[in-house]
């Protein structure tokens, strides 16, 4: 999954002067390349996208080890993987404070889509997020180990008979008691969605938070939307802490280490910890074996 065998390709441009022809180095020119690529950034940057990120196939955002902010108008997503994309991860990334955050799938009737097979992993949802944490149509989507934090709408919607499989992830509900559901199945009546596959498995729901599942729980069903092990919800601290910059202060006051692509505002940075250290390397030997030939994919 995503640039699994591929390259590292580091975006060194923050610039998004030409959509149609991305200049080499700048991220745009990183997801329309047709080979697998590991994705990772140079350095801290502000990206002013002038239109929405489409995906091509075989991608992994990673942001470890920078604070990447894109900004955009706050009506239209920011991270779209759409028109058959395939095979992409988004990882290690914390990101807050904007309304549609993340949309996977073209369109309800595009048939391609119903090939595409997206992980999120290892990332923080945190403060000031309003809906798609992702907003799928068709195809399937793993979210795995990853922390989401009061959401203003719903975490995860959907339409078009896709699947989702859900996996030690923490959700911790709004306080406002009609923003507890995770899920929101879209463009159907019950009758219709009754019979997509939705599922939680081994995830924690705090805070009243809970999840809706639908369609046939057996787990053939999610051979495609499932791209490793979950590990145990109950280390979700240990495995999102370097979704952000190295000490930067979160959501909860807590340190984390590590990468993020956020939204609005930047956490300072700060001398990380000893600790943080060690674990944030571990996090990544294990992610990198995992995307090598005889890894853990």
């Amino acid at each position: 999954m995503g640039g699994k065998g591929g390259r590292f390709y580091e975006v060194t441009d923050s610039s998004d002067h030409d959509t149609v022809s991305p200049i080499p180095g700048t991220l745009r020119y990183a997801v329309i390349q047709e080979e697998p690529l590991w994705i990772i950034f140079k350095s801290n940057m502000v990206i002013k996208l002038k239109h929405e990120l489409i995906f091509n196939s075989y991608k992994t955002i990673d942001g470890r080890g920078a604070n990447v902010h894109l900004s955009r108008g706050m009506d239209a997503s920011q991270c779209n993987i759409t028109m058959g994309s395939t095979a992409i991860t988004v990882s290690n990334n914390y990101l807050s404070d904007h309304d549609k955050v993340m949309l996977l799938g073209h369109d309800d009737k595009y048939l391609p889509d119903s090939r595409m097979q997206v992980t999120t992993a290892f990332n923080r949802f945190g403060k000031g997020l309003v809906q798609r944490l992702p907003r799928v149509r068709r195809g399937y989507i793993h979210v795995v180990n990853n922390d989401y934090y009061k959401w203003e709408m719903y975490a995860i919607g959907g339409s078009a008979s896709l699947t989702v499989n859900s996996e030690g992830n923490r959700f911790t509900a709004s306080d406002d008691h009609n923003v507890k559901e995770v899920t929101k199945h879209e463009d159907a009546s019950e009758g219709e969605w009754a019979n997509w596959n939705w599922r939680s498995n081994g995830d924690l729901m705090l805070n009243g938070a809970f999840f809706v599942p639908s369609g046939d729980g057996a787990k053939p069903q999610y051979a495609k939307a499932s791209s490793f092990d979950p590990i145990s919800v109950n280390q979700i601290d240990q495995l999102t802490m370097n979704a952000g910059v190295l000490g930067g202060t979160r959501d909860t006051g807590v340190s984390y280490g590590g990468g993020s692509i956020t939204f609005t505002g930047a956490a300072q940075r700060e001398s990380p910890r000893p600790s943080n250290l060690f674990l944030s390397s571990l996090i990544i030997l294990i992610l990198y074996i995992s995307t090598i030939p005889g890894g853990f994919l």
